[in-house]
């Protein structure tokens, strides 16, 4: 009689135990707490902040910055390291360490973005880092391995674990060149297999240093709306048999075609390669630039416009066939004129509120639980 009660007792309290980890689990904030990214590029933001400037709510209160940003739903964070920093780019190790602590501090999902160069990186301008320069092409690969293994361990060391990581920015016509360089027009001269090897490495040194949760790898490329470039570079991709979880693009209406042009090329992408896609990168401006000099643009050059951009660009996300349009992010938000304040008052613009609409009420307006 002894033995059942305290089976009973046991069974009692155990049923009660996974009741409570379920309402917990029902009862969290969401969609804040999911993983679809309402992400921000806030690689500048330790740089500002160290310079001593402030930045205001929409109702002009002061904040941090990345205060300012989660109280609107932002939830990861991109932060980018360079090889050998130049141009007065802060981001080397310690910089990413310190900015990493800061946005896993304010809970955010943290996106670390590999530029493999001495400074900028993007679809113009991938030059092989200074110090990789003379070396051989296997020797650049075993360069690619030790620095993204010394990088992550880091990382790993600090309790910093990136959520995901872009091994390279914007790779869509390759990276450290001449030796990784891909020419659309000249099929002949694109150096496919040597890309591919400089990405396992990368991929290589990342797995070594998982443990328990997965994380993710994206490759980014910018052609957001060019399907041609998408599944050529994807083609290949499959071809040499690289090891990655999430396609990133960038799409900036300026240079990457029309919302419509995105569309087809989420949806393409989706049912050709069968993995999350993310726009990592967007941006529009909220006073008249120097891009639409001879066009109409798509939404009008104001804060209203700016928002209505943000917006538009997530519904085409979330249009993704089978659920795979995982998130979008907005470049560098303390931008002039193309970022998240006032340049002159650094107060907070409507965009900030943009993904709000997908994101409220974060609990039951009427006041009853999830479960009844």
């Amino acid at each position: 009689m002894k033995h059942n009660t305290t089976c009973l007792t046991t069974l009692i309290l155990t049923g009660f135990f996974l009741f409570l980890v379920i309402c917990s689990t029902f009862s969290q904030t969401l969609p804040f707490q999911n993983d679809y990214a309402f992400g921000l590029d806030l690689s500048f933001v330790k740089q500002r902040e160290d310079r001593g400037t402030k930045y205001y709510d929409e109702d002009g209160a002061e904040k941090p910055v990345l205060q300012i940003f989660r109280d609107h739903g932002y939830n990861w964070s991109r932060i980018m390291i360079c090889n050998e920093p130049t141009n007065r780019l802060p981001h080397d190790l310690e910089y990413v360490v310190d900015a990493a602590r800061a946005t896993k501090e304010n809970n955010y999902f943290f996106l670390l973005d590999i530029m493999f160069s001495n400074g900028w990186a993007n679809p113009m301008m991938q030059p092989t880092p200074s110090l990789w320069v003379d070396l051989s092409h296997q020797e650049r690969v075993k360069a690619v391995y030790e620095y993204i293994h010394r990088v992550v361990s880091r990382l790993k060391s600090e309790g910093l674990m990136p959520d995901m990581i872009q091994v390279g920015n914007e790779i869509g016509n390759g990276f450290l060149w001449p030796d990784g360089r891909i020419n659309y027009a000249k099929p002949a001269e694109s150096k496919w297999e040597n890309i591919a090897d400089y990405l396992k490495a990368g991929v290589k040194a990342i797995r070594e240093l998982e443990e328990g949760k997965k994380i993710k790898i994206m490759l980014h490329v910018d052609h957001g709306g060019d399907m041609e470039m998408t599944r050529t570079f994807f083609d290949h991709m499959t071809k040499f048999d690289v090891d990655y979880d999430v396609v990133g693009f960038s799409f900036y209406p300026w240079s990457h075609g029309t919302l419509i042009d995105l569309r087809d090329n989420l949806r393409m992408t989706a049912l050709r390669f069968k993995k999350e896609i993310i726009v990592v990168e967007t941006g529009y401006y909220y006073s008249q630039s120097n891009e639409f000099k001879n066009q109409k643009p798509p939404f009008p050059e104001t804060p209203e416009g700016q928002k209505a951009w943000f917006e538009a660009v997530n519904e085409a996300v979330l249009a993704t066939p089978n659920g795979l349009g995982r998130g979008i992010f907005w470049w560098h938000p303390l931008f002039h004129s193309r970022g998240f304040f006032d340049t002159q008052t650094n107060v907070a613009k409507p965009i900030v509120g943009a993904v709000e609409r997908y994101g409220l009420p974060i609990e039951r307006a009427d006041g009853q639980e999830r479960i009844q």
